[in-house]
């Protein structure tokens, strides 16, 4: 049987089961999908905590669901970096990201028409957990290449050293497992 890590999120009891990510390294896996419950009250919560914004800015894929129900909640809309071009994006702005769940270096991208969205515009950063903080870099370096201002950057968890980062907001701390 795995070994799990119980904890709760805006009030909510959950029981995340822990990974390898190394040798000497476990993370407690944090999956949004399908907990329709936790999205949903997650979303009310970090809503509470951050400032005025125009649009909601996620990377693809697991934040997706906060975005969306950040979006329903507030009435603002959501675009997603894609993590690959897609036959409908016009001349893609592109950056590059090493994430601690990801083996290799990816990169994400936003299509001429999501900058224009987004242009001029102050833009909530939405991700389901920060943890070094690599994927945040790069979702900010799109904010700024598309010509808008971040006006925070948010996620349902903070994971290890970034529950210390100012320049977050954040549910809950989560810890890593060192071995």
């Amino acid at each position: 049987m795995a070994e799990t890590y119980k904890m709760k999120i805006a009030g909510l009891e959950r029981e995340l089961t822990l990974f390898p990510v190394s040798e000497t390294l476990d993370i407690a896996a944090f999956i949004i999908f399908g907990d329709v419950e936790l999205t949903i009250k997650g979303c009310e919560e970090l809503l509470k905590k951050v400032p005025e914004f125009d649009v909601i800015l996620t990377p693809e894929a697991k934040s997706i669901p906060i975005a969306y129900e950040m979006s329903r909640q507030s009435g603002k809309p959501y675009i997603v970096a894609r993590k690959g071009v897609k036959v409908y994006m016009k001349s893609p702005l592109e950056v590059s990201v090493n994430s601690i769940t990801t083996a290799s270096e990816q990169h994400l991208y936003l299509g001429e028409d999501e900058v224009k969205k987004i242009e001029g515009k102050r833009v909530l950063i939405v991700d389901d957990v920060i943890s070094t903080g690599e994927s945040l870099t790069a979702v900010r370096n799109l904010v700024a290449a598309a010509g808008a201002k971040e006006a925070a950057s948010c996620a349902y968890l903070a994971e290890g050293d970034a529950a210390d980062r100012t320049d977050i907001i954040f549910l809950e701390k989560l810890p890593l497992f060192f071995k």
